[in-house]
């Protein structure tokens, strides 16, 4: 009964592997290289730290000050925080699944509450590394943009003035040949 079992099973397992072929490469553009939309003047924002002195999330506007060649963030219309183009060195476009604070306080309901636990929104968030060749200061911060729209403008823009070449993803500044050999022992 076992070998007949064994058997037909492995012939099944046989006809399966056989029927599996190649995928066909698709060689059609890709739809996340093409140049999104220019930003709005100023993008609704949330901060969530990351500059030096600056150490509390805050909501405000975020928006390119091309006069002074800076990403400006602003609460209650006044300039809290800035980082200059040339001082950023790579930015990325992030997208986690957070679960909101109602949906935490009601998935502890009895009976009810166990579905609710499931309930996740999209956060996405525009991240930027960045060096400051005058104050020496460096560090990573976050600004949560409220669509996807608004974040790949964000990033396209950003990676434009700043320089920046793309890498997949990832927006980074290739290094000066005389800097790289500064660095290598």
């Amino acid at each position: 009964m076992k070998l007949v079992a064994i058997l037909f099973l492995t012939a099944l397992a046989s006809v399966g592997v056989s029927a599996q072929r190649p995928r066909a490469v698709v060689t059609a553009t890709d739809a996340s290289k093409a140049t999104p939309a220019p930003p709005p003047q100023s993008m609704k924002a949330k901060y969530e730290g990351g500059v030096f002195g600056h150490s509390h999330t805050m909501d405000g506007t975020l928006s390119f000050d091309d006069t002074n060649s800076r990403l400006l963030f602003r609460k209650d219309g006044q300039e809290v925080l800035f980082i200059p183009y040339n001082a950023v060195n790579s930015a990325f476009a992030d997208t986690q699944k957070k679960r909101p604070g109602a949906a935490t306080v009601a998935s502890n309901a009895p009976y009810l509450g166990f579905p609710l636990g499931w309930i996740k929104t999209k956060v996405r968030y525009l991240t930027i590394q960045f060096s400051d060749p005058d104050t020496r200061v460096s560090g990573t911060t976050s600004f949560r943009l409220e669509n996807q729209s608004i974040l790949d403008s964000a990033l396209y823009a950003l990676a434009q003035k700043s320089g920046l070449e793309s890498r997949g993803s990832v927006y980074v500044k290739k290094r000066d040949s005389e800097e790289a050999k500064k660095t290598i022992p």
